[in-house]
């Protein structure tokens, strides 16, 4: 994570969440069960901060 405080409030109390249930996401050109997607989110203000996936090569193009 690049960020250390809340661009938002400014708070430096962050902590980290995922999607649950199917909040998956899917690669547009393939078949597969995708990844799940994590976030550093402000514990202050709910303000998401960065998200991303946790399994970037499920979306690399095959050739």
């Amino acid at each position: 994570m690049k960020a250390a405080t809340c661009p938002k409030c400014g708070s430096n109390e962050l902590g980290k969440g995922k999607h649950s249930g199917h909040g998956v996401m899917l690669p547009v050109d393939k078949m597969s069960l995708g990844s799940d997607i994590e976030y550093f989110i402000c514990t202050s203000c709910g303000f998401i901060i960065e998200g991303y996936v946790k399994k970037p090569e499920k979306f690399k193009k095959r050739m």
